[in-house]
């Protein structure tokens, strides 16, 4: 039962990725490989307040939201003054530069050591302890932010998006300041992807750069393009798909050096057909060939 409810709370958290990736890449059409980056600089900012100055869990989400939105406007700032391949190379180069700070500032983050010890949440007095109570907290963040995004993208900021998304020039010709509009999607997915990562240092207990590579990142965008890009259904269904899948692997007697492997060739192989057969993906209306 508890490697069921285990399964369950990762597919929350991919869920809240999955939904603040789809709001950049989907609605916006900035493709991003720099996810896993904002999503560890929550768990860290989220562990490092809980280790050192016992920050009250609320607190540390909340902290984590803000530090990743904020590095997310230095990021797109001069980011997104280049389009198309130019801007997925820079957040690419973005997710690089951010592992290896992970990885080398050893007084900050333990290094490839890692933060062993990061409490259990504890919210109004009442301990986070038993995988069913964070079910129900992580599944709360996850409906928290479809409900934030939903809302965001049926207003009229997300008609601007999706007018972005579909013809950049024409939204300029409107008058819409699309710098300004791309700064804020960038900063509100890295504040979610953040929130994210806050429940996974809280929930693991421990966290080390190996868990925010740029494997990870491709793995949160295979998520978006499978599931559906522009679609908030759609990423729901990519993280059940792709976190249940490799949980699948377990049941056919491979061995876990083997499985490994196999599992980055499904996720490839699964970006490949739906690339080309279907790259709007399962639930989406956006294919990001499209021009």
């Amino acid at each position: 039962m508890d490697y069921l409810l285990h399964v369950l709370i990762l597919i929350a958290i991919y869920s809240i990725l999955s939904v603040s990736l789809n709001l950049i890449s989907g609605y916006a059409g900035l493709l991003s490989v720099a996810h896993a980056a904002l999503f560890g600089v929550g768990a860290y900012i989220a562990a490092l307040l809980a280790l050192h100055f016992h920050a009250n869990f609320l607190v540390g989400i909340l902290c984590a939201a803000i530090g990743a939105g904020l590095i997310s406007l230095v990021v797109a700032a001069p980011s997104l003054r280049i389009h198309d391949d130019y801007f997925v190379l820079a957040t690419f180069a973005f997710q690089v530069i951010a592992f290896g700070v992970m990885n080398n500032w050893i007084g900050l983050t333990g290094g490839p050591m890692g933060l062993p010890g990061i409490p259990q949440p504890t919210i109004f007095g009442v301990v986070i302890s038993s995988h069913a109570q964070f079910l129900v907290l992580a599944a709360g963040f996850a409906v928290i932010a479809a409900l934030l995004v939903r809302r965001l993208v049926r207003s009229p900021f997300g008609r601007v998006l999706k007018a972005i998304r579909e013809d950049e020039v024409f939204a300029q010709s409107l008058g819409k300041n699309v710098m300004l509009y791309k700064l804020q999607v960038f900063a509100i997915g890295g504040g979610l992807a953040a929130v994210a990562g806050a429940l996974y240092a809280h929930y693991i207990t421990f966290i080390d750069p190996s868990s925010f590579t740029v494997t990870e990142s491709i793995f949160i965008l295979a998520m978006v393009i499978v599931g559906g890009s522009g679609s908030i259904a759609g990423s729901v269904v990519g993280a059940v798909l792709l976190v249940s899948l490799p949980e699948a692997l377990r049941f056919v007697g491979m061995p876990s050096s083997v499985a490994a492997n196999v599992r980055q060739m499904l996720y490839g192989g699964l970006l490949v057909v739906f690339m080309m057969f279907r790259p709007q993906g399962i639930l989406g209306e956006f294919a990001f060939h499209r021009k």
